[in-house]
């Protein structure tokens, strides 16, 4: 898969997406209210990674989830990146 060049990136966020661009990664940083909103979020997010087998870097810090999408195999931000982070957007609890 094509790495994507920073400007399309760029147009596919600024059409509602919850996630930014830092360098070659996309990031989207979910706030719960308890450390179990945040694991919740995590295994439903893990879940749908599995389902695409395409996996992003997540950090837990008790309520706030950071979640970090590249696609490591080819040096960049790719379409497989975009798809999942519309796909975690669309995640029934997803607020923030």
């Amino acid at each position: 898969m094509a790495v994507l060049d920073p400007s399309t990136v760029d147009a596919a966020l600024s059409q509602g997406m919850k996630w930014t661009r830092e360098g070659a990664e996309l990031v989207k940083v979910h706030t719960g209210h308890v450390f179990s909103d945040a694991l919740a979020y995590v295994n439903a997010v893990g879940a749908l990674a599995e389902k695409v087998d395409h996996h992003p870097d997540i950090d837990i810090r008790w309520n706030r989830v950071t979640l970090r999408l590249t696609s490591h195999s080819e040096g960049g931000l790719t379409q497989a990146d975009l798809e999942l982070a519309r796909r975690i957007d669309d995640l029934p609890n997803e607020s923030s």
